[in-house]
């Protein structure tokens, strides 16, 4: 099983700067993918940014050239660094992780940290 813990939202004005930390434990050895996902109120739940074990990123087209995801293989964390934060970019984020366990593919979620960006 794979736990996941987020921490670093907050508010902040738009086109400032938040980093977002996710740290996973347990049988992080089995993770296939991790990284980020946002859902705004009354909107569905939407990638941002994700990263697989070989390598390959993917960002939304939205926060192309704003957001960086990072990941550190040794500490088992995955951080978000946005930057030129606008109002739209307001959400609950969550951290995701997919993994393998018995033959199944399972989807770990964090709690959540928000983020809130005025204008």
């Amino acid at each position: 099983q794979v736990q996941l813990v987020e921490s670093g939202g907050g508010l902040v004005q738009a086109g400032g700067s938040l980093r977002l930390s996710c740290a996973a434990s347990g049988s992080t050895s089995s993770i296939t993918n991790i990284g980020w996902y946002r859902q705004a109120p009354g909107k569905q739940r939407e990638l941002v940014a994700s990263v697989r074990n070989v390598g390959a990123i993917n960002y939304a087209d939205s926060v192309k050239a704003r957001f960086t995801i990072s990941r550190d293989n040794a500490k088992n964390t995955v951080d978000l660094q946005m930057n030129s934060l606008q109002p739209e970019d307001t959400a609950a984020y969550y951290c995701h992780a997919g993994y393998w366990r018995s033959g199944r593919y399972i989807d770990a979620w964090g709690q959540g940290t928000q983020v809130t960006v005025s204008s």
